[in-house]
């Protein structure tokens, strides 16, 4: 097998087992960059000195005995709005092209602790606004399975190299889908962890209360370990949670006999592709053969989730991106006098998209819409999280599409911005909520484009979706043939 097939457990494996160098991993990622890299533009920054000198000094490390765990001299790549000291840290967008943090992300730490070695930053759609990474500063990031397509967003960067075998892992940030969606358009493994889980200091933010880090793998094992590296209760973040006693890697895997698996006839209504819905009741098909008992239900409120979250979203933008001024850090358009200066700043700083969102955000903000709007917004996320609550109560993992078709072509989606937002009617739920999720390959589409199963379970709870979901990948490479449900969940 090729290295570059290889899944990151295997590699730091054979690195501790001394079979490869760390050098030669580094050399395999490099060789792929330079490989697909001007196709795809799936990295921002690159810091190719800089992981040689941390492969020689854990090279030596590992020498004298000292191993730092399971993913020790595996190449990272990591979306570019965690911030990495003295490496640039953009966010995709112009306000921040030149910027180069002090201190490392929390998140970041936490892998360079492990012993992984950052080789990069990643494309994303500008302050993470978008879910096809089309909204970047620094151009369009492509889909590896199709480069007329796109990966997914707004961690589409950090999907499509991994789907590349450009890196072998890499962090992403999921506020209302943006790990999972490019997961399943991509074929990788996305997991967003319950909310607090993964701490958010030095994640520059979109919406405080939604944003989560997030991993995307070549195979769900390599996500387990991954959230493992990066978890871990921060003091300097007060939305921190202990989860002391956790192995998510341990949790993968396992036996589905009367796990209950609750299927929201919601998802599988208007606007579900045909070809999607097969791929999905497939899947819950083999789970229920291997004695997993499906239960159909009505969630509830579906329609109302993009509404709610958008609303609330966009309200967390206009406060979190109000500090770009061009006072203290970041790009400065020097004008007439100290208003000017700040109007031609973020006008000319901020991308359209950016700006839609500031420009919604302050609104239903304002006086005269705050309760019209925003307060109603923040009472249905309540009677979401009060139906999640009620559904939980008589299921163990909620399963579903996680999104509506496979990946779009280029250009396509963002020319009616509203249609691009219901893109996320299945993954923002989730983010709504704090819910752990995540996305796991199910098949592919007509064309060849990878199709993605959502997996979603209650509040602390990722054991139970790490086990059904290695059940079924399992499953899936054990080369049984797939065989759709008759008539289950088709509302026509």
């Amino acid at each position: 097998m090729e290295l570059l097939e290889r899944s990151a457990l295997e590699l730091g494996k054979m690195i501790r087992n001394k079979e490869i160098t760390i050098r030669e991993a580094l050399d395999a990622a490099f060789a792929r960059i330079r490989e697909r890299e001007d196709g795809l533009h799936c990295f921002l920054t690159l810091d190719e000195e800089g992981a040689y000198a941390r492969g020689e000094e854990l090279q030596k490390r590992l020498l004298q005995g000292e191993v730092t765990g399971p993913l020790m001299g595996v190449p990272v790549a990591v979306k570019d709005n965690l911030c990495t000291k003295g490496l640039r840290t953009t966010c995709a967008s112009r306000m921040l092209r030149d910027y180069v943090p002090p201190y490392d992300a929390t998140a970041v730490e936490n892998l360079r602790q492990s012993g992984m070695i950052l080789i990069g930053k990643t494309n994303m759609d500008e302050f993470a606004m978008g879910n096809t990474t089309e909204s970047s500063y620094f151009g369009i990031t492509r889909n590896p399975a199709d480069e007329k397509h796109s990966p997914g967003g707004s961690s589409g960067g950090s999907a499509a190299a991994v789907a590349a075998g450009e890196c072998f892992c890499a962090l992403g940030t999921d506020t209302g889908g943006s790990v999972r969606q490019p997961a399943s358009h991509c074929g990788v493994v996305g997991i967003k962890p319950t909310y607090g889980t993964v701490s958010r200091r030095g994640l520059i933010a979109y919406a405080s209360s939604m944003d989560q880090v997030g991993t995307l793998t070549k195979d769900l094992r390599d996500g387990a370990a991954l959230l493992d590296a990066v978890t871990s209760w921060d003091s300097k973040d007060a939305t921190s949670v202990r989860r002391e006693g956790t192995s998510f890697l341990n949790a993968v895997g396992g036996d589905v006999r009367g796990m209950k698996i609750g299927i929201p006839r919601d998802y599988f209504e208007k606007g579900l592709d045909p070809e999607v819905a097969d791929a999905v009741e497939a899947a819950a098909g083999r789970l229920e053969r291997e004695g997993a008992i499906l239960k159909e239900f009505t969630l509830g409120l579906s329609d109302y989730a993009v509404p709610a979250y958008y609303t609330i979203a966009c309200g967390e933008v206009s406060s979190n991106l109000e500090r770009y001024d061009g006072m203290k850090y970041g790009l400065r358009v020097e004008g007439r006098d100290l208003q000017d200066t700040y109007g031609k700043t973020r006008s000319q700083g901020f991308g359209t998209e950016v700006k839609r969102r500031i420009m919604l955000g302050t609104f239903v903000l304002s006086e005269g819409y705050y309760d019209a709007y925003y307060l109603k917004a923040l009472r249905v996320r309540r009677l979401i999280k009060e139906a999640f609550d009620r559904a939980f109560a008589d299921v163990d993992v909620m399963l579903g599409p996680v999104a509506p078709t496979t990946a779009p072509l280029l250009g396509i989606q963002w020319k009616d911005p509203t249609e691009a937002y219901l893109a996320d009617k299945y993954t923002v739920p989730a983010n709504l909520v704090g819910l752990p999720a995540l996305s796991i390959p199910c098949g592919k589409g007509r064309t060849g484009l990878p199709i993605g199963l959502q997996l979603m379970g209650n509040l602390f709870q990722e054991e139970k979706l790490l086990r059904v979901a290695g059940a079924y990948e399992e499953l899936r490479d054990g080369g049984n043939p797939i065989v759709i449900p008759e008539g289950r969940m088709r509302h026509e």
